[in-house]
Order: C-alpha cells, then sequence, then structure tokens
C-alpha cells in the first residue's frame, strides 16, 4: 500500500527558463524562455461579434447539474452561493452561481416570455439574481440553441434569442449556458451566433458559454462568438469519463486564450465517484489546461478533502495564470504522461500523470517542455506547499501512484 501522504499525489510544476539567446545568464535576476512548442497569443486581438470584456482568466464557480440535475429550485440555488462566500471559496475566485436546466415552465407566458417554474422558483430569476449579487456573486442562467431544452421540460431560445437575451439581461443574469438540443438541423455556426449578437444588445455583459458538445469543433470558431466551448460529450463522476474529456480537449490547446475558452465540461470532485488522488488529477489537469472550473458537487456538505482539492491557491492560480496558454501533452509513454503550458514570467506549469494500474517512476525533460539544456532549477511542491530541497538539471522525476499526479513549481537558479 502505497504510504506517501496523500498531499504529495499531485505537485505543479512551474519553469522558469532562460533567455531565448540560449545564455545561462540571468537578466534582470530572471532566467526568460519562450519555448517554441507552445503558441503565444498577442492579447490584443479582435473579436469579432462577442466584444464584452469578460473572460480575462477562466470562469470560476458552480453548477447545479452534476449534483441536482432537474431536482433543483431557488432554496438550493441560495444554499449553494451561502456555501461559496462561508467556505471561503469566493475569496478564492469561485464567483458564478450557475442555474441549469429545469427552471422555467412548460410553455412560455401569452407574450412569448420565459417563465420561472412557479413551484420551484416562486420568487423569480430577478429576485434569486439580487440575492446572488448581494453575496457578491454572479448568477448563470441556462437555455438552449433549439426549440427545447435537453430536459424537454421547458422552452429553448431557438427563434426567440433577442426576446431571451433581453430577459436574461433584465433579471441580472450574469451568465449564460447555451446548449445544443432539439435543434431544426441548422448547423451550429448559424444558431449559436444569433445569441451572440442578441447578448450584444441586450445591454448587460453576460458570459456566453456554448455548450455544442464539440460537434462541429466549436474551438475553431468559437472565439469571436462566445467565452468559453464544450469541445466533449456530457462528462460522468468517473475515472474514464474524466480523462477521455481532457483527452479531446487537449486536441484544441491552441485556440484557448483571453476571452476564450476550451471546456472539456464541469468538475465532479465531491460527487464520489472517484477516489481522492483521481479527483486530484482531476482537478490538476483541468487548472493546468486553463478550462472553466465550475464546481458540480452539494456544497452545503463538502469533506475536508473536497475543499482541499478545490481551494489550493497554487493551483488555481495557474488556471488563472493572465498569460492564458493551456497545456499540451508534451509526452506519453504508456501510462504515463506530461502535460505543460508556459505561463506568465518565463515560467512553466508541468503535470506528470499516471494511468496505469502501479506505482510509477515518471520523467519530464527540459527537452520536451522546450527549456533549454543546462537549465538548473529549485522545485516547488504545490499541493505539499513547500520548496524540494534539491536541485535538478536537465529533467525532473517522480514516482507518481495510479491514478494520481504529481506537479511542481521550478525556479532558475542559473
Amino acid at each position: 500500500m502505497d504510504t506517501l501522504p496523500l498531499k504529495a499525489l499531485c505537485l505543479l510544476v512551474i519553469v522558469i527558463g532562460v533567455a531565448s539567446s540560449g545564455s545561462t545568464m540571468m537578466e534582470e535576476s530572471k532566467l526568460k524562455v519562450l519555448s517554441s512548442k507552445f503558441k503565444y497569443h498577442n492579447h490584443a486581438h479582435r473579436r469579432n461579434l462577442l466584444d464584452n470584456g469578460l473572460a480575462s482568466t477562466p470562469a470560476m464557480g458552480w453548477n447545479s447539474w452534476n449534483h441536482y440535475w432537474c431536482s433543483v429550485n431557488e432554496t438550493i440555488i441560495k444554499e449553494a452561493a451561502d456555501a461559496i462566500v462561508s467556505s471561503g471559496l469566493a475569496k478564492l475566485g469561485y464567483k458564478y452561481v450557475n442555474i441549469d436546466d429545469c427552471w422555467g415552465e412548460q410553455d412560455r407566458d401569452s407574450k412569448g416570455n420565459l417563465v420561472a417554474k412557479n413551484t420551484t422558483f416562486p420568487s423569480g430569476i430577478k429576485a434569486l439574481a439580487d440575492y446572488v449579487h448581494s453575496k457578491g456573486l454572479k448568477l448563470g442562467i441556462y437555455s438552449s440553441a433549439g426549440t427545447y431544452t435537453c430536459s424537454k421540460q421547458m422552452p429553448g431560445s431557438l427563434g426567440y434569442e433577442d426576446q431571451d437575451a433581453k430577459a436574461f439581461a433584465s433579471w441580472g443574469v450574469d451568465y449564460l449556458k447555451y446548449d445544443n438540443c432539439y435543434n431544426d438541423g441548422t448547423e451550429p455556426t448559424v444558431r449559436y451566433p444569433a445569441m451572440t449578437r442578441a447578448l450584444m444588445n441586450a445591454g448587460r455583459p453576460i458570459y456566453y458559454s456554448l455548450c455544442e458538445w464539440g460537434d462541429r469543433h466549436p474551438a475553431t470558431w468559437g472565439a469571436i462568438v462566445g467565452n468559453s466551448w464544450r469541445t466533449t460529450g456530457d462528462i460522468t463522476d468517473s475515472w474514464d469519463s474524466m480523462v477521455t474529456r481532457i483527452d479531446l480537449n487537449e486536441a484544441y490547446a491552441e485556440y484557448a486564450r483571453p476571452g476564450g475558452w476550451n471546456d472539456p465540461d464541469m468538475l465532479e470532485i465531491g460527487n464520489g465517484g472517484m477516489t481522492k488522488d483521481e479527483y486530484i488529477v482531476h482537478f490538476s489537469l483541468w487548472s493546468i489546461s486553463k478550462a472553466p472550473l465550475l464546481l458540480g458537487c452539494d456544497l452545503t456538505s463538502m469533506t475536508a478533502d473536497t475543499l482541499e482539492i478545490i481551494g489550493n491557491k497554487e493551483v488555481i492560480a495557474i488556471n488563472q495564470d493572465p498569460l492564458g496558454i493551456q497545456a499540451k501533452k508534451v509526452r506519453w509513454m504508456g501510462d504515463q504522461e506530461v502535460w505543460a503550458a508556459p505561463i506568465s514570467g518565463y515560467r512553466f506549469a508541468v503535470v506528470l500523470v499516471n494511468r496505469g494500474p502501479w506505482r510509477y517512476a515518471t520523467t519530464a525533460t527540459w527537452e520536451d517542455i522546450g527549456i533549454p539544456e543546462g537549465t538548473v532549477i529549485e522545485a516547488r511542491d504545490l499541493w505539499e506547499h513547500k520548496n524540494l530541497p534539491t536541485q535538478f538539471v536537465g529533467n525532473i522525476t517522480a514516482m507518481v501512484p495510479s491514478h494520481g499526479c504529481k506537479m511542481y513549481l521550478l525556479n532558475p537558479v542559473g
């Protein structure tokens, strides 16, 4: 049985590299490198349809679907908002409280308006938004680019984009998750921009999350349409589902950037279907991949382990890094993987993952990451929150437990 401390299961690596000339001399007390393995974005890139000033870093918050499905009501939403504040998660950046499907009545009213379901949201969405805002948080809502939402328990917004967007804005909604169910066969490249235009004319900045399931590769067109886009089908609370989603998402790494992010679906941490080790891998890979960090558990009954994982400030900092470059899988050897991404300050984040059934030594080389040979590095363990006592040159190796990961923060010393 592995006797390593639980906190050592996942360490995050940040590497500050050397000058692009290959020199090992310190420049302003920092070694600098721009790795040739990654695409560095121009932050002044133009957005065509969507220009709402949102999502400079990936969204953080909570969504009702993974835990409650359709059994959602205004009390659950209020309690989730309360828990985000009382647990300290709000201070870490979790700010969106998102209602998913099943919040509305089966039919629109006589004027064609969406109506909150009287039995579960009797106070209405505006009153709920006011409550969430009073906590210093933001409210999200759900619809679909079809005639119905995915539950088929309420209308979708296809053909009602302007009317619904204005309603959302008038209620004080801050985030829209827009699904793909019961559409009319029109291409998503037509249906989703229709809501983009409606939101831009609604009079309120609303984060726009495209839940298109990756069907027509929205990463390739989503940056001018939304603030994030699903690259996969729905996640479930299992190891296989989680790693499959992040693999599919990785293929589109170069499309993620400040203002628009790849979305491999919401977090399952705390729902009980995976081990603590697996949940640490889940949070680490979503964080280094600059994915939205949307919690999906019951926030009112979180365990200490759950709060430890989702509350790791140092890992969250990688996700929220302003450079905004998504990780790539730079090496894989059977069940052993190395994920890496540049972050601001000429640094790199690295995750070593073991998908296999046994504990195994995994190595990340400077060549894999794109760091010049000979760079001397000091390492920080972001899950144990301490610096490692030795220095590293050329590579770093760690014993990684089954279905676990290691992550470090590496700083140059010469």
